[in-house]
């Protein structure tokens, strides 16, 4: 089963987090245009290999803040979303998984 999201404050958004297991955080970071439910069958996988796997709806998908203006999405406006979760989750470090079309 997907976990259901919270929520945290990250660069001025309001980030929707799916999560499941505990140990080393892997943050799973979908493409455009997905969801963090494209991770929903590596998450349990990941939980159960003993990670803490992380799976966020980027800004402007699903749950997360939708901000208005395109200058919004820049690759700097997104790098500092994945810093703020990372902060928000007092996260020192983390493996990354991304995927994208």
């Amino acid at each position: 089963m997907f976990p259901k999201p919270y929520f945290v404050d990250a660069n001025d958004i309001r980030m929707a987090v799916h999560e499941q297991g505990e140990g080393p955080a892997v943050v799973l970071l979908h493409g455009f245009p997905e969801l963090a439910y494209s991770w929903r069958h590596q998450l349990p996988a990941l939980a159960a290999a003993g990670f803490r796997a992380i799976a966020p709806d980027q800004r402007g998908y699903g749950r997360t803040s939708v901000p208005p203006n395109v200058a919004d999405y820049r690759i700097d406006m997104l790098i500092d979303d994945v810093h703020g979760l990372l902060d928000a989750l007092e996260l020192p470090s983390a493996a990354f998984v991304g995927h994208d079309w």
